[in-house]
Parts: structure tokens; sequence; C-alpha cells
């Protein structure tokens, strides 16, 4: 067996782990199982693949739920060098076997696959056949109806005792209360696992809220100030093109990125940021999982995040490197009602799922008792049209479904048609003057689509055709031609969402095992959201105090670095008595290193030293032979 140091010398480039890898990893290698809640950014990954590169031989199986985190991690491996490989669901069962026979004999140690992918009793057995090193369930989170991101397919992975039940496995998260805690270590059925848990709190992350009736003036205010890169989370897709289109005309260089754009647009937006050709990323929370960027310098958010989970991974893309780094939201306290009647909006109550799942069925026809073999081609915007349903509502509640097992949704791999004006807009002019045809087309196309002239948007060809005021055969061929006459350019492709449904339809039935889950989850979402509206509402408790105490972290001390917390300094200048207060409190229970302190504390170094000294003369502390202060007594 190499030791973990070698491993991680030799493919990462580094000589020492990050507190507690190394501990992490020594459990693992004692084939204990381990439950680990780190912060986003702390190196979670590296926890589950050292201890496997230790090991001459033998797999790794990573349970993840996104198909982009795994595409990244399997990329980060392949260029280390070491063989790994990812399960999607794009995969035929003739590339299964091809996989499951080069991770018998061709040396691959890593196996990417979704829970959902997992069930397939195929894959089961070829898991069953592979001499599994570990099992790696990330995000695990997403096992409990508590968390922020539950999945029902994640309740199943209690298989994998079943198909290797020697084989150890490690669970990992960034964000979770202790029920969430508890649930991950009751339904993976962990042994006695070992919890390695640290603070959810960055000490060099500077929380803040702003209350501003005008974003876009902060948001260029904020921006001025930083010239490192910046995360700007804005919402919904429409906003990510007006902010970027904003940004750009005030001379800050910004591209955006959202769930609808092109594989080749996310890339090339994605690259240009990584580069750092631009300085700001505009995106919805599409961007950023599995973002390995460690100088980002501020993540701002212009729309409230769902959820206080939500918002600590998405902040906590900040300053990696460890550097004085902002997450700032920049909301309309007064405007906050207005926020949760939307969003209690947009959830999908249960006479909501009721109805959408009748509509549903009459809308293909599908009659009692029947379950259809093939999916149905679907297109949203037209279904809910015909039923005069919100969209978001209808998204969600199809969302909720699907996690349910009721029905299975695919969206379309390239939505409709995508186009981008490749000209300038005094050769737009004269090209539409010389073409009087396709003047109107190219002008509805730049009234309806923000930010056509910096990226690819996706276009509603059925609308489009409707605004011109042409039939859409004769749509297509004008865009074809400005394609080729090199004023646009443009994709089109079928429009291939469907829905497959999974249950054969007994309407009240069919979804009265589910209801009750529906109902306790809807709940739970509001009141996540209204924790949300809360953290930013509360400008007298510290941000971190606040944080900490959502998350089941016990802290009686305040961060000294948020907005909340700057705002008292000012008023009364630095209380000195209670940076003593934070010192005795840090080192009550055990002993701390003045760096470990300085970490711990959010105040200036020079003042926390001078306490230390103080606390030192009064015989508070003491220094012990480890060079480690610890309490003596309490101040009075």
């Amino acid at each position: 067996m190499t030791s973990a140091s070698k491993i991680l010398e030799k493919y990462w480039g580094f000589t020492k782990f990050r507190a507690p890898q190394e501990a992490i990893i020594d459990a693992v290698s004692s084939n204990r199982d381990v439950l680990v809640l780190l912060p986003t950014g702390s190196g979670k990954s590296v926890c589950f693949q050292v201890p496997t590169l230790m090991e001459e031989n033998g797999v790794c199986v990573v349970i993840s739920p996104l198909i982009a985190l795994m595409k990244d991690q399997v990329n980060s491996l392949q260029k280390k060098g070491i063989k790994a490989v990812a399960l999607t669901g794009s995969v035929s069962q003739e590339e299964i076997i091809r996989i499951f026979d080069n991770l018998l004999f061709g040396g691959i140690r890593f196996l990417y696959i979704s829970p959902e992918r997992l069930q397939s009793s195929l894959i089961q057995e070829k898991i069953k056949q592979l001499p599994v090193r570990l099992f790696a369930i990330d995000e695990a989170h997403c096992i409990s109806e508590w968390g922020h991101d539950f999945r029902p397919s994640y309740l199943n992975l209690r298989i994998l005792r079943a198909l290797h039940p020697k084989t150890n496995i490690i669970a990992l998260t960034a964000t979770a209360t202790k029920q969430v805690l508890l649930d991950i270590a009751k339904y993976l059925e962990l042994e006695k696992p070992k919890i390695f848990k640290e603070s959810l709190i960055r000490t060099n992350l500077h929380l803040r809220v702003i209350d501003s009736e005008d974003k876009f003036e902060n948001i260029r205010n904020l921006i001025q100030a930083i010239k490192e890169p910046i995360i700007l989370y804005a919402g919904s897709r429409n906003n990510c093109s007006r902010i970027s289109d904003f940004l750009n005309a005030n001379k800050i260089k910004s591209v955006f990125y959202h769930a609808g754009l092109s594989m080749e647009a996310k890339e090339i937006a994605t690259d240009a940021w990584y580069r750092e050709k631009v300085q700001v990323m505009v995106a919805t929370n599409a961007f950023g999982m599995g973002i390995d960027k460690a100088n980002v310098r501020m993540v701002l958010h212009t729309s409230i995040p769902f959820s206080l989970e939500n918002y600590i991974q998405e902040a906590g893309r900040a300053g990696r490197d460890g550097k004085k780094s902002y997450a700032v939201i920049i909301a309309h306290v007064r405007n906050l009602q207005k926020s949760a009647s939307f969003f209690g909006k947009a959830i999908p109550d249960v006479d909501f799922i009721k109805e959408l799942y009748r509509h549903l069925n009459q809308y293909f026809h599908i009659t009692y008792g029947a379950l259809p073999s093939a999916a149905f081609t679907f297109e949203l915007s037209r279904f809910c049209r015909h039923y005069e349903l919100p969209i978001l509502k209808t998204y969600n509640g199809l969302e909720l479904l699907e996690r349910e097992g009721v029905l299975r949704t695919k969206t379309a791999g390239r939505s409709i048609a995508e186009m981008m004006f490749t000209t300038s807009n005094e050769q737009l002019f004269a090209y539409y003057r010389r073409n009087p045809k396709k003047e109107q087309i190219l002008k509805v196309a730049l009234r309806v689509y923000d930010g056509i002239f910096s990226s690819f948007c996706v276009i509603n060809i059925h609308n489009l055709a409707l605004r011109s005021k042409i039939s859409k055969e004769h749509l297509k061929k004008h865009l074809d031609e400005m394609n080729r006459d090199g004023i646009i350019k443009y994709y089109s492709g079928q429009n291939d969402s469907s829905i497959q449904f999974l249950k054969p339809r007994q309407d009240s039935y069919t979804l009265s095992s589910i209801l009750a889950n529906i109902k306790q989850r809807t709940r739970i979402k509001s009141d996540k959201y209204k924790s949300m509206l809360s953290y930013i509402e509360n400008n007298t408790f510290c941000r971190n105090r606040q944080l900490s105490s959502y998350f089941n972290e016990e802290s009686s001390v305040d961060c000294g670095i948020c907005d909340v917390c700057e705002a008292k300094k000012r008023k009364g200048g630095i209380d000195k008595k209670n940076i003593r207060a934070s010192i005795v409190a840090l080192v009550k229970d055990e002993g701390l290193s003045s760096k470990q302190i300085l970490r711990r504390l959010a105040y200036d170094s020079e003042t926390i030293l001078k306490e230390l000294r103080l606390l030192l003369d009064t015989n508070v502390i003491v220094l012990n032979s480890q060079n480690k202060y610890r309490c003596v007594k309490t101040e009075d």
C-alpha cells in the first residue's frame, strides 16, 4: 500500500493535506464507515480518491446526482493520468457491458454513476462482480427529505450493502443540519460511522446584505471596487442577459450562463471566465457545481436563494484561496413579503398536483387503468397555455411527480432553435435594408431576445414566426439564408422533450401514496425559504452566528467581519472585552495556537495578540508546552 502523502504529491502536487483530510483518509483506509461534513471548497473528493489510489487495485464507486459534476471529476482524474469513467443516462446497454469489462480488466479505478442509474438490475449485477474498494456517496444530504435537494432515488442506496456487505462507505456533504446527518447514517445503514464535521463558517468570507431599490447601481459600484473574478447569481435567464448587457455597457467585461444555452455557448462563456478574459460570470444556479476556481473574490446574489443551504454552497465558491472575499446579497427588504408570496405561488400544493396529473392524462388521452409504453413528445409552454397553468409552478409539479416515481421527463438536448447575431449594428441595419423580407424577423428577434448579440439565445420558432407574421416554414428558410450570409449563427434541432408515465392511470389512487410526502415537502420548502428571508431581514445579529445556529453549530462569538458586526464596530468602536471573552470561549475546552486563534477570530491580528498578552499577564489563560493557549479561569 502506498502512503497517502505520496499519492497526494504524485497526483495533486501537494506535500500536505488540509485539515481534516488526512484523518478522514486514515479512517477510510481502516475500513470504517465515514460521514463527512465539510464546507464547499474543502476538498471532499480527495477524501475518497486518495484512499482508493493507495491500494494497488480495486474500484471506487461514486454516487453523484449531477451529470455535469460527474463529468468534471472524471475529466480532472483523467488529466492526472487516473483512469475513471462516468455511466450517464445516454449510455447504451452494449456500452454498459463494455465499460464494466474495462472496470474488471482495464485498470479503471473510479466509476461515477447517478442514483437513478443504480436502480437498473443489470448495473447492480455488474457492480456485484466488481472488486469494489469503496462506495462514496457525494451530495449525501439528498437522502433526507429535510435536506434542500431531496431525491427519492437516494433512499434506494441501501442496495449497496447487499451488493458488497464488507465494503465500507464514505458519505459526503457540504451542508447538513443535525436531522439530515442522522438521516444519512440511518438510510445508508452506516455502521458506527466516524463523523468528521468542520464548521461551515469561513473566517475570510465577509457576509453582507445590502438593502437597495436600485440593484443595478449597487451591482456596478460593488464590482468596480473588485478587480478579481466574480460570480453574480441573477435568478432568471432574462435577468442574466440583462445584467450582463448592463455590465458590458459600463465597461465591465462579463458573460452569462443558464440552462437554456447550447452546450457550445456554455463552454465558451465558462472558458472566457476561467481564463479571466472577462471578470464577471452572470448566472442562474445552474452554474457553479464542481467549479474549482480559487480566486473568486465575490459571490453576489441579486435574487434570493431558495434556502440557506443553497446560499452557503453558492457563497462558498468565493475565497477558496483563503484570502479576503465577499458574499453579498442585494435585496429590497420592504419587498420580502412580496418575494415570499411569489415563492409560495410557485410551489405546487396537493390540490395543484391532483389537477396537474388529471390534465396530463387528458392531454395525452390516457384511459383509466392504462400505462402507455412509449414516451410522449411534450412542450411545457404549449401545455401550460392549453390549461392556463403557471409555467414555474407546473415545472415544479412535474419535477415533484418525477421524484415520486409517477413519471419521467426528458429535456430536449437542443431546444427548438438557438441563434446569435454575428455582425455589428451598422452592418445589420444595412443588411435588412437590402433584404426587406427579413427586416421584421430581425427586429422582432432584437426586441424579444436580450443578449442575442453576445451569446446564443434559445428561440421559439412558433412564437418568432407568429410575431413576424409569416409561416414557420418561411421563417426557417430566412434563418438558413441569414446563417449562410454570415449575419447570424443559427442551429435548429428536433424538440425531443418528452414525458413517460411510470404508473398506470388510476387517478386519486395513483397519487394517494405520495400526497402526504408532497404536503410534507411543500412545508419544508416553505420553512427553508422563510429562514432565508429571516437571515436577510435580521440586521442586528451576527450573520455567521445566524448561519451557525441554523446548522446546529454552537457559537457564542460574533465573527467581527459581517455587515452586522462592522456596523456595531462603527457605532461603538472595537469592544476589547468582547475580544477577550471570545478568546476565553475558544480555549475553554481545547488548546489552540495563536495562529489557530487568529484564524477563528476575524479581528485584526495586532489587536488579538495584544489581548492574548493581557489574558496571559492576568493568568486567565496559560501557554502550555506545545505553545497552545488554555483557559485557567473564566474572566470576571
